[in-house]
């Protein structure tokens, strides 16, 4: 096969790989957070004990009033669907940490109010 061929086939691949691609994180776990708070949300953290928290990246964090959606790291794959959530704001409180079913409706976002 001449380079040019070779070329055109990947070419050619590359539009299913890209939807290959977007399908896999369609599918990857994920949940939604909205703020309607006041304040940023400057870090977010699960767990499955309440002892010990997991780190959830929020970049530079969650404006009042934006909704965002986090996915899951595949190593969390086979963690209970009930865990505790919290949110830790810009002045330096904390949410209270609440209980919610992850394997739910996944687009139903977890509102912070506090």
């Amino acid at each position: 096969m001449s380079i040019q061929n070779t070329i055109r086939v990947a070419l050619a691949c590359l539009p299913i790989s890209l939807l290959t691609l977007s399908a896999n994180a369609a599918d990857q776990w994920h949940f939604v957070v909205k703020n309607k708070t006041e304040s940023n949300i400057t870090k977010l953290e699960v767990s499955q004990d309440k002892q010990e928290w997991g780190n959830f990246d929020i970049g530079d964090g969650i404006g009042p009033g934006e909704r965002v959606t986090l996915v899951w790291a595949s190593s969390t794959n086979d963690e209970k669907c009930h865990q505790w959530i919290r949110a830790k704001f810009s002045d330096g409180s904390w949410s209270e940490p609440s209980k919610q079913d992850f394997c739910r409706d996944l687009d139903e976002p977890i509102e912070f109010t506090e």
